[in-house]
């Protein structure tokens, strides 16, 4: 099979941070990737910057190692073409130096898409975003791109919304979350409303809850500094898990058109039951991770890691969330995210009802309930946990046995990085995978009383050894409901 590519137009992409990590890792491997299956046009341009003062040739030898490193795939003739779309300009953003030449070089050519990806700290946008602005750089063919995290509660990310809209429209603004860009999670709105089979029974009468799983097996490594300021609830739930929450309990929307979606997605935010300070202990679980073993060797704890003994930021969270409408009424969503835990997975696992009543005797064995697993990663895929007959004569036994579907042998094409798919949708201008202001005001809203109420307490975060799924709190959390947290693939 061979996937569709689908033209963008000419653009010119300036990406600010051009030297970090992300831009290694991730920017320069996606649009290698595009490049190399003929999305990128002809004249479209890469423009660099960071404040080292590299020679165009030094930082493409940069780039060339970062696809290197990071594609398979790669051939030499390919790779050169690539470079040969990308420039370097070394731009201070404190003192406002190298802007005069990004400005130069970008009206030669003023009527192509001009997208600008923030690939820095959130302290930087407002400074970046207001040189834009007085350079007379930002026209209507303008986008902006600010990665997480927007904003540390609901006031700051009020301010940094507003310095970055006194520049660009609404219209204009790309808040990128890369969980939305991944195949898996954009199969499920395909499973949801391209099949009839599922909405009709996707409710509480149907449904008995929904678990949402985002587990790494590393600790914060190089990380530390700015994990410190941030910890699991704000770097993940506040975003990712909240986006995943969404898509799983939205309404249908009216179309695919980008406020379609995103207003129901922003309906489900402002329908979760508010977690008050009183309810905090009894629904929300933070950990930390203490030394342990993981992939084969011992590990620091997360205060080793960061040098700070008196450290009280969370590198675990376990919640369970409620959605107050018809649809949703009654159905618990337990979510939980961590560092250092047994195994790297991200999965939203439903758990439908079980059968009213079984004809079945008792030597059938046990009956579960059908449970469908979304995998996003590693190995994205979907499976339908369901009851057959065990083959073979004496009787009637019954078991539960996977319906699988691996994205990897289903459909035998490169399964694309979710970087490569959102970029081109900001040259598309297609904000559908994008969050909308109000979208992070709502989040804000319902995660603001949950530090607070941390913030309050007097307890520190539970201990958990790294190589484990977390403190044993959060298996109490699921299990007081008379419920486990699932173990499919885990």
């Amino acid at each position: 099979m061979v996937a569709r590519i689908i033209e963008v137009d000419d653009f010119d992409l300036v990406v600010f941070g051009a030297s970090g990590d992300l831009a290694h890792r991730k920017l320069m491997p996606a649009l290698y990737h595009r490049f190399n299956d003929g999305q990128v046009p002809a004249g479209a341009r890469v423009i660099c910057s960071a404040r080292r003062t590299y020679s165009n040739d030094e930082y493409r030898a940069w780039v060339r190692q970062a696809v290197e490193e990071h594609v398979k795939d790669h051939t030499t003739e390919q790779l050169d073409a690539f470079l040969d779309t990308v420039t370097y300009l070394p731009i201070d953003i404190g003192t406002g130096a190298g802007f005069d030449a990004l400005k130069e070089v970008l009206d030669a050519r003023p009527d192509v898409v001009r997208a600008f990806y923030l690939a820095v700290g959130p302290d930087l946008f407002g400074p970046i975003c207001e040189q834009l602005g007085q350079g007379k750089m930002v026209n209507k063919h303008s986008r902006v791109v600010i990665e997480k995290p927007i904003g540390k509660d609901g006031t700051s990310a009020k301010i940094l919304n507003d310095t970055v809209g006194r520049v660009f429209d609404e219209h204009q603004i790309f808040r990128i979350d890369h969980y939305l860009g991944k195949e898996t999670v954009q199969n499920l709105m395909a499973l949801r409303f391209a099949n009839a089979l599922f909405e009709p029974l996707w409710n509480g009468a149907h449904i008995d809850h929904v678990q949402i799983t985002v587990a790494e097996s590393l600790g914060v490594g190089g990380r530390a500094g700015y994990y410190d300021t941030a910890g699991a609830l704000r770097d993940m739930v506040q975003n990712h898990i909240l986006q995943l929450l969404c898509l799983v309990a939205m309404e249908p929307p009216e179309s695919m058109d980008a406020d379609s979606v995103r207003d129901e997605k922003l309906k489900v935010l402002k329908a979760l039951s508010p977690i008050s300070e009183q309810d905090a202990e009894k629904l929300t679980v933070r950990g930390q991770y203490r030394a342990g073993a993981s992939a084969g060797g011992a590990v620091p704890g997360y205060l080793d890691e960061l040098g700070d003994a008196d450290s009280t930021t969370e590198t675990f969270v376990a919640l369970k969330a409620e959605i107050a409408n018809w649809r949703w009424a009654g159905v618990p969503f337990y979510l939980r995210t961590g560092k250092r835990l047994a195994q790297r997975v991200s999965e939203i696992v439903v758990h439908f009802r079980p059968i009213p009543h079984s004809i079945f005797s008792g030597e059938a064995g046990t009956i579960s309930a059908n449970r469908l697993i979304i995998r996003l990663q590693p190995d994205e895929g979907v499976q339908m946990k369901i009851m057959i007959k065990d083959p073979g004569p004496g009787g009637m036994r019954l078991r539960q046995v996977p319906l699988d579907m691996s994205f990897a042998d289903a459909f035998k094409v490169r399964n694309p990085d979710a970087y490569e798919r959102l970029i081109m949708d900001v040259i598309r201008g297609n904000q559908t995978l994008f969050m909308r202001r109000d979208e992070v005001d709502a989040a804000w809203a319902w995660i603001d009383p949950i530090l607070s109420a941390w913030a309050s307490a007097k307890d520190k975060p539970r201990g958990y050894t790294a190589g484990t799924w977390g403190p044993s709190a959060s298996i109490a959390l699921v299990e007081r409901d008379g419920r486990t947290w699932a173990e499919d693939g885990l």
